[in-house]
């Protein structure tokens, strides 16, 4: 409990305090509860359990006492986890996207080329013949960095090449083609499935799958670039409305295209588990793993791997229906 405790009063010395109240302010909407019991609680499982504020209001622990909380896969727990399954020196095939897609090249299913490694005129002859690129930077996360890039007649390559380097977007890679069905959830953005594996005694089991969804005119997906997502059942179909991490709202229909998104249907989804399945033995030194996949016309690839899963995606409280969190579905895969 000390460690948690010294969170707590680090988060608090840090200027979080505003947002804690911002949650408490969430949570007595959703219950209904007072303000002080509810951050007197607050408090107690972020020193107790380990779990952010934010975590709180997600989890839904306002209605969930005792052992049950015990079963939630916290950050701190969330971190044991990745050093006890992912070696650190493999998690660099990982953390480099461009990396990932040479190691990862036959589940990629698109052309790409490193800045690092390419000069101008290679990389004037990547963009020949398209007219549409993006662009990358390796180490970025949650969907920052990334660029949607127009190639037209009178495109300067040398000068595109200098601009591009100079953000630090050295991975450049085709234009990404997504089902047709996939677009229904949100034209704008590539929605990928995200597929959590953990790998261990040479079998790798699936986690936990949802679906990402970019919103308004944004390129990307992620929720915390404003994407929404939600849960998708063995059967391949949303099962619950989706989320929005940063307002905490809940969706039935897509707010930008009017989709009904509960029991909507992904396209290639027992494939898209399948692929991700062979995929965890490519680099077996890192067991735990985030899979990102986009649905093309004609088969699920990867989009990138992240070897610090999300452990919030699939403990969100409207999406549980027996008030306990993932942590014995983990034990289980583990044998313990």
């Amino acid at each position: 409990m000390t460690n948690n405790k010294s969170v707590f009063l680090r988060r608090l010395a840090g200027g979080s305090f505003r947002r804690m109240l911002a949650q408490v302010e969430l949570v007595r909407g959703e219950t209904g509860r007072s303000r002080p019991l509810i951050f007197a609680d607050m408090a107690w499982c972020i020193m107790r359990y380990g779990v952010g504020y934010r975590d709180y209001r997600v989890f839904g622990f306002s209605e969930i006492r005792g052992k049950y909380r015990l079963t939630f896969l916290t950050m701190n727990k969330n971190l044991e986890l990745c050093e006890r399954l992912n070696s650190r020196e493999f998690t660099y095939l990982f953390d480099d996207k461009a990396m990932f897609n040479a190691r990862f090249s036959e589940y990629i299913g698109r052309d790409y080329t490193d800045l690092r490694k390419a000069d101008k005129s290679e990389f004037a002859e990547f963009c020949k013949g398209r007219s549409t690129v993006f662009a990358k930077r390796v180490n970025d996360f949650g969907g920052s960095g990334i660029s949607r890039v127009r190639i037209g007649g009178g495109t300067d390559f040398g000068k595109l090449y200098d601009h591009l380097c100079g953000r630090g977007q050295f991975l450049v890679e085709e234009e990404l083609k997504q089902h047709e069905r996939m677009k229904l959830l949100s034209p704008g953005s590539v929605n990928t499935l995200r597929i959590v594996t953990i790998r261990y005694n040479g079998k790798a089991e699936v986690l936990y799958a949802v679906v990402r969804m970019g919103v308004g005119g944004s390129c990307v997906d992620n929720t915390c670039s404003g994407g929404i997502y939600a849960p998708i059942c063995s059967g391949g179909a949303i099962s619950r409305p989706a989320f929005r991490d940063s307002t905490g709202e809940y969706f039935e229909k897509h707010p930008t295209t009017g989709t009904i998104l509960v029991g909507f249907e992904i396209p290639m989804f027992g494939e898209a588990l399948e692929l991700c399945i062979r995929a965890a033995a490519v680099v077996p030194q890192v067991g735990y793993v985030g899979w990102d996949v986009a649905i093309t016309p004609d088969k699920p690839v990867l989009i990138e791997g992240n070897a610090l899963p999300n452990y919030t995606l699939c403990q969100n409280f409207r999406y549980n229906d027996n008030g306990k969190g993932i942590l014995p579905r983990i034990n289980e895969i583990l044998g313990e």
